[in-house]
C-alpha cells in the first residue's frame, strides 16, 4: 500500500512491527484512538492490577488493519 492520509507504514520505527501477522501494517493509529472506548471493536483483554481493571491491547491488530480506517473514523465521529 502507498502512504496516504488513510495509511502510513513506518518501517524505520524501532518497534516495527509491534504486532505480527499483517501483510499491510498501518502505523497511522500507532496509539489506538479507541483505547478509551468501553466497547471497542478490537479484541482487548483485561487484567486486574492493584484493585484496578486495566485494558490490555497487546494482541489487538484492529487499528493496524488498513481496511479499518473508515470504521475507526466513524466511531470517533459519534457523539458521546
Amino acid at each position: 500500500m502507498e502512504n496516504s492520509y488513510r495509511f502510513f507504514e513506518n518501517k524505520a520505527c524501532k518497534y516495527y512491527p509491534c504486532h505480527n501477522g499483517l501483510k499491510d501494517f498501518n502505523c497511522l493509529f500507532c496509539y489506538c484512538p479507541l483505547y478509551h472506548k468501553e466497547n471497542c471493536p478490537g479484541n482487548p483483554s483485561y487484567i486486574e492490577k492493584e484493585g484496578r481493571i486495566i485494558k490490555v491491547c497487546t494482541n489487538c491488530t484492529f487499528p493496524h488493519q488498513p481496511d479499518n480506517y473508515e470504521k475507526i473514523i466513524r466511531i470517533l465521529s459519534q457523539k458521546v
